[in-house]
């Protein structure tokens, strides 16, 4: 794997429109670039700033965050052709998946605030120790999904499929949310 290394990390990064194929991308700034139209598969983006990026039509194959900062990004704007990543341990806050198909995706011990999954397919998807206060669930397809250890959801059950999606008892109230019930344990 070649890596890319930005020795300072407060300076952004400038990549040529290209093909990046097995790369790791270490303390790189990217915040703001337009990185419309460029291919990465098989690379690993590891404490790097891609906030606001601009991803039109940009392939992500393969592709794992970790330790990123990932604010306000569009993803569905990005090539849906072999789309696959992960994330962990990154900020995705305000960012948003609008109608995306992206099940069986991995997120862990990420902050997603306020980030947008209306209409996305996360069937099988896996929030782990992910925080989701104010995330838009709305007609989303949650089937199978694993929020056992993520906090802070609302998530309406007659708005969303979230048949067999796996739930703890200590996150139930995001389920109840828009039903106004108070639920108080007893001891």
């Amino acid at each position: 794997m070649k890596e890319v290394l930005s020795q300072q990390f407060d300076k952004a990064l400038k990549l040529d429109e290209a093909e990046y194929e097995n790369c790791i991308f270490n303390q790189c700034d990217f915040s703001n670039q337009d990185l419309s139209g460029y291919k990465f598969i098989d690379c690993k983006f590891k404490v790097c700033n891609l906030s606001m990026c601009k991803l039109n039509k940009t392939t992500l194959q393969d592709v794992a965050f970790t330790d990123c900062k990932l604010l306000g990004i569009k993803f569905e704007t990005c090539n849906p052709f072999s789309l696959s990543f992960s994330f962990e341990d990154c900020q995705l806050n305000h960012s948003s998946f609008y109608q995306m198909k992206i099940s069986k995706m991995i997120f862990s011990n990420s902050a997603l605030i306020e980030v947008d999954f209306t209409e996305a397919d996360l069937s099988a998807a896996i929030f782990n120790n992910c925080n989701l206060s104010g995330a838009i669930f709305d007609r989303t397809n949650l089937e199978k999904a694993d929020f056992r250890t993520a906090v802070n959801f609302s998530i309406h059950p007659l708005n969303n499929q979230i048949r067999r999606a796996r739930f703890s008892s200590d996150n139930l109230m995001g389920l109840l949310y828009h039903f106004n019930i108070n639920v108080d344990s007893i001891l």
